[in-house]
């Protein structure tokens, strides 16, 4: 299984990026599909959730900032993030939960400037 996010990059604060990810192999299906993010220094963090039937769940920092979704036919999500902070940089992963378990992603930096 692979696990591919593209989209990162460096943005002012107050901007925004959106982050994407691909999952392929030899899966049936993606349970959730996760944002996590690890900013240099500290413990790899939950971001972002979206279940195969499009419930989603948000860490208290990025609630009504960010926006999780998800192409259950292609395999494919994203995270749009708005309204960007400097305490937003970080290495951003896509995790999913797959009928044959648990994949990451490389991870994708983003950094915003202040």
């Amino acid at each position: 299984v692979q696990v591919v996010e593209s989209g990162g990059g460096l943005v002012q604060a107050g901007g925004s990026l959106r982050l994407s990810c691909a999952a392929s192999g030899s899966f049936f299906s993606i349970n959730a599909m996760n944002w996590y993010r690890q900013a240099s220094g500290k413990q790899r963090e939950l971001v972002a959730t979206i279940t195969s039937g499009g419930s989603t769940n948000y860490a208290d920092s990025v609630t009504g900032r960010f926006t999780i979704s998800r192409d259950n036919a292609r395999n494919t999500g994203d995270l749009q993030m708005n309204g960007l902070k400097a305490e937003d940089t970080a290495v951003y992963y896509c995790n999913v939960d797959t009928n044959i378990g648990g994949y990451w992603g490389q991870g994708t930096q983003v950094t915003v400037s202040s």
